[in-house]
Formats: structure tokens, sequence, C-alpha cells
């Protein structure tokens, strides 16, 4: 018997404050054939750019402040990124746990060689994709902001094309 203000349906969202039980594996299986089994490798490919975004965005910012300043600490990194220092401080911990960053409590933040090598890459694809929009005609600032973006996101294959159409923009 049920007691009384408590559900004991399971088609309902919550049971007890805990998520009702799955009876599959949380993921839809498209048909091999269907237009959702086509598509998927793009939304991977998505999920996965995002899920590297904020480590390049911070390997990136270490290298930067690093090169201004002689070292990067979790207050500078918070106030150029608009975050709060525990979002700095948790994020280089997931990005130690990684092997990009070297970090000792109370001390500056420093890159691996995993590290620079990984903002190198971050920054040489945020220069093409800046060069490529500034070419195009977008202002300094506009396509400042919108490499930020694009340059997560953008496959080698892109990337060489851009070069090429920049090239051939300056030429003419």
């Amino acid at each position: 018997m049920a007691k009384a203000g408590k559900t004991t349906s399971r088609s309902t969202s919550k049971t007890a404050g805990k998520a009702a039980p799955r009876h599959d594996s949380g993921k839809a299986k498209p048909r091999k054939d269907s237009a959702d089994a086509r598509s998927a490798p793009r939304f991977d490919r998505t999920r996965n750019d995002h899920s590297r975004e904020r480590a390049e965005d911070y390997v990136e910012l270490i290298a930067e402040l690093t090169a201004e300043r002689g070292e990067a600490r979790a207050v500078d990194m918070a106030r150029r990124l608009g975050v709060s220092h525990v979002t700095v401080t948790r994020t280089v911990a997931r990005l130690q746990k990684a092997g990009w960053v070297k970090s000792e409590p109370y001390r500056a933040i420093f890159l691996t060689p995993a590290g620079e090598e990984l903002a190198a890459e971050a920054r040489a694809r945020h220069l093409v994709v800046l060069e490529f929009l500034r070419a195009a005609g977008v202002s300094a600032q506009t396509a400042n902001l919108d490499a930020e973006g694009i340059e997560h996101h953008v496959s080698p294959e892109t990337l060489a094309a851009l070069k090429k159409l920049t090239a051939k923009i300056r030429e003419d």
C-alpha cells in the first residue's frame, strides 16, 4: 500500500526524489539506413568540438598570459574569462588531469609540452579564421569575436580552404 503523498507509478519523472529507471540504454538507436543515422556523426563531431573548446580557450589564455606577464594566475584568468576563481580552479584541475597544465596551490599555472602544443594549434586556427574574416571585409572587432567561436569547429580541410581563399582575396 502506498503512503499518502508518495507516487508509486514508474511513469512519473521522479520517484522519491530519484529519476525513474530507464529500460533502454539511454540512447536511441536509429536504423542504419535512416537520415538520423547518416546525420549522427555530424552531431558527434559538434559535441566533441564543444568538449575541447573550453580546454583550448584555457590553454590559449595561459600561453597568452605567460607571454605577457611571465606567468598565468587563476585570478587573472578569471578576470579575462569573466568567470569565478572557483570555475578557473576546477577547470585547471581538469586540464591538469588531462596532462595539459601544471599547477600547485597558490602558485602560477604553467603549460606542459602537450598544453603548449594544444595552445599553438588553437592559436594557429584562430589566426587563419581571423585573417580570412578580415580579408572578407569583416571589421576587426567582429572578426576577432567570430573567430573565437569558429576556430573550435573548423576541420583541417576547411582550414586549408580558408588559407587558400585568404591568399586569393589578398592577391586581387
